[in-house]
């Protein structure tokens, strides 16, 4: 999964939201347009699993890129506790 792939209308997952696919030998018709099916031009090119990208870029091929963000430390005031609130959490100190 190191490289992108273009979209494909052979896919399993590729869907058109007119239903005008066509399969007409080895290639994909669109009966919309009368032409063979060009999914980074159409405006009615979806996937099943919601993952094409503009251009027609198949998002099961692209990696995403994490980043690990640490939270920063927050200085919190320290609340002291006295008599009946001590007694029942048992430590003098709260965050």
């Amino acid at each position: 999964m190191t490289e992108t792939k273009k979209c494909s209308p052979n896919c399993k997952l590729f869907r058109c939201g007119k239903n005008a696919i066509m399969h007409r030998g080895n290639s994909v018709w669109c009966r919309w347009t009368e032409e063979e099916c060009q999914i980074s031009n159409c405006s009615f090119a979806m996937c099943a699993r919601r993952r094409l990208l503009p251009g027609g870029i198949c998002g099961e091929t692209v990696k995403r890129k994490t980043v690990d963000i640490e939270p920063e430390e927050a200085i919190v005031p320290v609340i002291k506790l006295k008599g009946k609130a001590l007694r029942k959490i048992g430590e003098k100190e709260i965050f």
